[in-house]
């Protein structure tokens, strides 16, 4: 996936998951748990919706570097 592809998958995904959630407002190394006010189950349901939007396998151990746009970007691409 090219960073606008994994872009789009981000916002589709927070769609469903908070839909008042505004990622033009995230910087690329903020942490989206803070900036976007997601508990630990918005935060699961994110890493499954990306894993399944993406066909990736994401381990548990791989979780921490999802916590910001830039990590979802570098591991998902």
């Amino acid at each position: 996936m090219d960073k606008d592809e994994v872009m789009a998958l981000v916002g589709k995904v927070l769609a469903g998951i908070a839909p008042e959630a505004n990622l033009a407002g995230v910087g690329d190394d903020e942490d989206l748990r803070a900036a976007l006010d997601l508990d630990s189950m918005d935060f699961l349901n994110l890493i499954i919706g990306l894993s399944q939007g993406s066909g990736m396998a994401i381990a548990e151990k791989d979780y921490p570097k999802l916590f910001t746009i830039k990590g979802i970007q570098d591991f998902l691409s």
